[in-house]
């Protein structure tokens, strides 16, 4: 006997009732805050709630090559920064079929990333993390909050606000983005000299541009 079909003969029916999504809580950085994109939804079920960008993995795709279509079809970009949150399972978490989802958090910058509404989505919009609706379709509002609580645990780790900010930026452009994702005031002299001891930014010598006396630009020292 060929050796698929009998594994499929073999197998309980059940294990392939099940769909693989993929969701993704895009992070952006805008007029000094962390904001969230979400899409409003075009079919039922959950017609016209808002909720996270995402889509079903298809026969022939890995979970990364999935979320990588989610975010270009979104976007119109592609090597957006993303990291693997986690996998959500619970048997009643969509009304009609069983689905698995394994969900990702990405940042970009919303200036460079004009945003696209298609297919099942009839809006799109960035919301400030204060704004968002305390209801999202499915079990958004818990994938939302567990993404941030990750980009929190990795901002003391990876180098990841050079994905929000620009190519040049205030020292207080960057405590405002650590601020607004740590959800925590930080002491100015304090930050700036864990700053200046990580060694992740050096000034550029320049000023920022429309403002008498401003700031000192800065950027990141590139990776060895």
């Amino acid at each position: 006997m060929n050796l698929k079909k009998e594994f499929l003969q073999t197998t309980v029916k059940s294990s392939y009732e099940s769909t693989i999504t993929v969701d993704g809580a895009v992070f952006g950085f805008q007029d000094g805050e962390l904001k969230l994109l979400l899409v409003k939804r075009a079919l039922e079920p959950f017609k016209g709630s808002w909720m996270l960008p995402g889509g079903v993995m298809d026969e022939g795709q890995s979970l990364e090559e999935a979320i990588n279509n989610v975010l270009f079809k979104l976007t119109g970009i592609n090597d957006i920064h993303k990291e693997q949150v986690r996998c959500y399972s619970d048997v009643d978490r969509h009304p009609v079929k069983r689905v698995v989802t394994v969900s990702f958090y990405a940042l970009i910058k919303p200036e460079n990333h004009p945003v696209i509404p298609k297919n099942y989505v009839s809006e799109v919009k960035w919301f400030a993390l204060d704004e968002i609706p305390q209801k999202l379709g499915f079990d958004h509002s818990i994938i939302w909050r567990d993404a941030l609580e990750l980009l929190k645990r990795n901002m003391q780790e990876k180098l990841l606000f050079g994905e929000l900010l620009p190519a040049k930026f205030t020292l207080k452009e960057l405590q405002d983005l650590y601020e607004s994702i740590l959800g925590e005031t930080l002491d100015k002299r304090n930050f700036r000299k864990k700053i200046t001891q990580l060694g992740l930014v050096k000034g550029t010598g320049k000023k920022k541009p429309g403002v008498k006396g401003g700031p000192e630009l800065f950027k990141l020292k590139k990776k060895r």
